[in-house]
């Protein structure tokens, strides 16, 4: 993906993750507005996933202990096509 093809990717995330709040009813924004950038950049140019093989034993692998913003990777995640998404407008 091109520079500005990513950030177009993270203003989508930023928008999903206050769709995804606002349907919940519930949550944490700002960690995971803040973060968009970041998960963008690891789910489509750093980390090594096949969403078709979301199995595949080489995929890398990211470890996330901040609870309050899980939300950014859902989307991130339903995003990339690792899972699909309910509710969400992709």
């Amino acid at each position: 993906m091109t520079l500005k093809e990513l950030e177009q990717k993270a203003v989508e995330a930023r928008q999903l993750v206050i769709q995804t709040l606002f349907t919940a009813g519930s949550g944490h924004s700002a960690g995971s507005l803040g973060m968009a950038d970041i998960f963008t950049a690891f789910y489509f140019h750093i980390l090594s996933q096949d969403p078709k093989n979301p199995n595949w034993e080489d995929r890398d692998r990211l470890i996330l202990s901040n609870g309050h913003i899980c939300p950014i990777l859902y989307v991130s995640l339903a995003q990339r096509g690792i899972f699909q998404s309910m509710n969400l407008k992709l």
